[in-house]
């Protein structure tokens, strides 16, 4: 071939500036830091800023989960309203659902009635019932308080469900249980059968999703 035809490069020399002082350590910064004003994803183990909310159950509809995108779909796709229903209870809230979901009233009389005075009259004649001190409502009271504090998602229940506990289990028996489960999955405390790894992993992140919800 001819020299005429040779590539001939425009640019042979080819310089690049070094960085400045503070850039390198931008470059090789976190790239999960969250910012001000963000809040980490509610997955165990993830960094990343949540983006996106979901209800924990669909008994706690107003109380949600923060995930990033990823975890967000993924919460999605395993997402079942009905799940645990039996097939009348699904129709009965399919058929809410349809109608609005419009809010019912008690036809009861007014506490100002005299349905209601009559019935205060009667309290403690053995013609009514009447708690003077009041022993009955303060129970009723503390198991609502200790219901409303007991308040499981999805991902708590499923981690209660690896641990194979119940949903009413304490810290001190998650622990315990958390212990045990280490102990006979892990390859340094079984003799070195590694079968078990899998649930081993399984175990660790139930315990990590108990902690973060402060069951633990």
């Amino acid at each position: 071939m001819s020299r005429a035809f040779q590539y001939k490069p425009k640019f042979v020399d080819i310089r690049v500036r070094p960085p400045k002082e503070g850039e390198e350590q931008a470059a090789n910064a976190d790239v999960h830091a969250l910012k001000p004003g963000e809040r980490a994803c509610d997955h165990p183990g993830c960094r990343a800023a949540a983006t996106s909310r979901a209800p924990k159950s669909r008994e706690l509809m107003s109380d949600y989960y923060w995930f990033c995108q990823p975890h967000a779909a993924e919460y999605n796709r395993n997402w079942d309203f009905f799940a645990g229903m039996s097939e009348t209870e699904v129709q009965e809230a399919q058929a809410a659902r349809l109608h609005g979901e419009r809010p019912t009233w008690q036809f009861k009389a007014s506490r100002f009635s005299r349905e209601a005075a009559s019935f205060s009259a009667k309290a403690g004649t053995g013609q009514g019932y009447a708690d003077p001190f009041g022993i009955f409502g303060a129970a009723k009271a503390r198991a609502q308080t200790v219901q409303e504090a007991r308040r499981l998602g999805k991902l708590e229940r499923n981690a209660l469900a690896e641990l194979d506990l119940s949903e009413e289990a304490e810290g001190p028996e998650i622990r315990a249980r958390y212990t045990e489960l280490v102990k006979r999955c892990h390859p340094d405390a079984n003799g070195g059968d590694r079968s078990a790894e899998a649930r081993l992993q399984r175990v660790l992140k139930a315990y990590k999703t108990l902690q973060k919800a402060k069951l633990v």
